[in-house]
């Protein structure tokens, strides 16, 4: 995936959510009481921690975190979906992985992690939701790394996706112990950050068919919730969705960011490629992204509490209406990103929930970055980047990637009302 971090949670905190984790004889363990915001942070805790070497595709550190996936299904009584190419809990596949900054292709043996929650309606069980998120990050290399100069640090995905991984895992435990009507199919992907590999493969060799998937709910990076504010993509994937999430909402204290589209870098965008209606929670990018930085101290598991209870009534207002969704493609309409890239660096980061805006809005900037030093700022809206006109992040991405380091390009933005004009000398993404 792609807010100026927010540490709510300090790391006396973290060393508390550790030594709780050890009060289980195995972490992986269901809690036996009741779950809150130190137990959602336990299990980040565990997944983002160094041992697990930063859960890279094909790597054993997220082996390790695909079983204690499984081994938590088992402890919680949700038993894995039966169907060919599944052996146990676990869809075994081969990520064919485009590896970046000059590295060979790689074929790696990894596996997706998929259990099922029997509906209580026999009318409605073969009918599905489909809860997601991504369980892979980027291990030690510096490869789509953001902070290349940081080499074979570990970079721990606290946030992307721990958070994501830890919000289905807690949902499901809400679900099975009050089904809904359709069954629920819970499923954690390998090989997102190569590309959206597990996803694809996972709607390439559904065990289930497609055509009776009411919905697919995504969670990449849920973890950095900030001024209450939520991102929700894929809202005009389905005519009802807009309503019906105004509706679970109300009285959540949630703002809202509703993004119409059902494709973007996360892995909801294969299963709306194949018609199925999708939502994706975000709570936005953040200095930390893809960055040895990002780390289990810096969760804000209160706010992450917040995204669960809204997700658990949004699943259960999907699953238990008598009718099926009507989808609405959104595929015509959105791009995914710049096809090339020139390792050339500015520093901003976007405000993703701003997609109404004609421009690219700004979050924030990297302190010490092009961007800090340019005098950009959070709230910026850039609408033109060397002299070429910006209406959304795509543009931008294209217009950025059009120059090389060290190009001093002027930058035009909205501040406050007002256009201003803004010189830059761009940096290099390798350090």
């Amino acid at each position: 995936m792609t807010s100026i971090r927010r540490l709510s949670l300090l790391p006396a905190a973290a060393l508390l959510a550790a030594s709780c984790a050890t009060a289980r004889p195995d972490p992986a363990l269901a809690p036996s009481g009741p779950v809150g915001a130190e137990e959602l942070l336990d299990d980040i805790t565990w997944l983002a921690a160094d041992a697990r070497q930063g859960r890279a595709t094909g790597e054993p550190g997220l082996d390790s975190a695909a079983a204690f996936v499984a081994r938590r299904y088992a402890s919680l009584g949700i038993a894995p979906m039966s169907g060919a190419g599944l052996d146990g809990y676990m869809q075994p596949f081969t990520a064919h992985a485009i590896m970046a900054r000059g590295q060979p292709a790689a074929e790696l043996p990894t596996q997706n992690v998929v259990a099922m929650i029997p509906g209580s309606d026999p009318a409605l069980a073969n009918q599905y939701i489909v809860l997601g998120a991504h369980l892979d990050h980027l291990g030690r290399s510096p490869s789509n790394a953001l902070d290349p100069d940081s080499l074979n640090a570990i970079r721990n995905g606290a946030d992307d996706n721990a958070s994501g991984t830890v919000a289905v895992l807690e949902l499901a435990r809400r679900l099975k112990a009050d089904p809904p009507r359709r069954s629920v199919i819970l499923t954690h992907f390998s090989g997102e950050e190569f590309g959206l590999l597990g996803s694809q493969y996972f709607v390439e060799n559904s065990p289930v068919p497609l055509a009776s998937v009411q919905a697919m709910i995504n969670f990449d990076m849920v973890g950095r919730l900030k001024n209450d504010r939520l991102i929700v993509y894929g809202v005009g994937t389905a005519a009802e969705l807009p309503a019906l999430l105004d509706s679970v909402n109300a009285g959540s204290g949630l703002v809202l960011s509703k993004v119409p589209d059902g494709i973007g870098p996360s892995d909801h965008a294969s299963f709306h490629t194949k018609d199925v209606p999708v939502l994706h929670f975000f709570t936005d990018i953040h200095d930390d992204y893809h960055r040895a930085t990002d780390d289990a101290w810096r969760i804000n598991a209160e706010g992450m509490l917040r995204v669960v209870d809204l997700a658990e009534e949004m699943t259960r207002a999907l699953a238990n209406r008598p009718g099926k969704l009507a989808v609405t493609r959104t595929v015509a309409t959105t791009r995914t990103g710049s096809s090339r890239s020139s390792g050339v660096y500015l520093g901003s980061i976007p405000d993703m929930g701003a997609a109404d805006i004609a421009g690219m809005k700004l979050s924030g900037v990297r302190a010490g970055s092009p961007a800090d030093k340019g005098g950009l700022r959070a709230g910026d809206v850039i609408i033109e980047f060397g002299g070429k006109a910006v209406k959304d992040i795509y543009e931008y991405t294209d217009a950025l990637n059009s120059f090389k380091p060290g190009d001093v390009v002027q930058v035009l933005v909205v501040r406050d009302g007002q256009r201003l004009t803004l010189t830059v000398t761009l940096g290099s993404r390798d350090g």
